[in-house]
């Protein structure tokens, strides 16, 4: 992701199974839980499960990640809020959580199984984070379905030449291993440079480009526009930077 050194593994969050409007905690399938109705809003956001990952403890994977896993057979757009936890399980209630790709405001398609997106955390308290509650404001089927792999990206300069993430570029492939098109955003993310035990965090992220969709086991070139010219301009030959392509519609 970054070049940043490796940091120490982070705590992990509360499992957290959504419901429309409420926020329940624990794992799927408790006896006596009523069975899902996948049709339903209640039901899908009942299939909706959720865990906080701090640190990974890998150098190119993101920190503070949210796993979603949807058990649903059916793509999801959920709308997600948050509740900040130390390490004592104590509510950090000045901590704002934000996301990167956009989960909180309904912009992230969630797959038929794993996906994940990205917390940032604002306000006193926010290097105290140890655990995330999640509550599902809301969900409904995804007009286009997500495909099960990350849609990958490559940085290339005016020429279509490829080049590293961290140097100023003019385009970004975007290739697609799966059988079905999909739809995604990419975004440009600027990381943080932490002291050691402490989460490395967004503090910058661009959007590059609009919608774009990406044929079955196919390529398509998204041009860098205006906006993300100059945020690639301003942070490019840096250390930690990322170029991601997230499901949305």
């Amino acid at each position: 992701m970054t070049r940043a050194g490796r940091r120490r593994r982070g705590v992990l969050g509360i499992v957290a199974t959504g419901a429309v409007l409420l926020c329940g905690c624990g794992p799927l399938g408790v006896t006596g839980r009523p069975r899902p109705n996948p049709t339903s809003e209640a039901g899908l956001a009942q299939l909706l499960d959720f865990h906080y990952v701090g640190d990974s403890g890998e150098n190119e994977t993101m920190n503070q990640q949210l796993v979603i896993k949807n058990n649903a057979r059916r793509s999801q757009v959920p709308t997600l809020s948050f509740t900040a936890f130390d390490k004592n399980k104590h509510v950090l209630p000045q901590v704002r959580v934000t996301t990167v790709y956009g989960s909180d405001h309904g912009n992230l398609v969630a797959p038929f199984g794993s996906s994940y997106d990205v917390l940032r955390f604002s306000g006193p308290g926010e290097h105290d984070v140890a655990d995330v509650r999640v509550a599902v404001r809301r969900t409904s089927v995804a007009r286009i379905p997500a495909g099960p792999h990350d849609v990958t990206t490559q940085a290339l300069d005016s020429r279509g030449k490829e080049i590293p993430r961290f140097e100023r570029f003019s385009a970004v492939r975007l290739t697609n291993e799966d059988d079905v098109p999909v739809s995604v955003r990419v975004v440009y993310i600027l990381w943080d440079r932490p002291p050691n035990g402490v989460t490395q965090q967004a503090v910058e992220v661009t959007p590059v480009g609009a919608l774009m969709t990406v044929p079955a086991h196919g390529t398509t070139v998204l041009q860098v526009d205006t906006a993300a010219a100059k945020a690639v301009a301003r942070n490019s030959e840096g250390p930690a930077v990322s170029i991601k392509a997230y499901n949305s519609q």
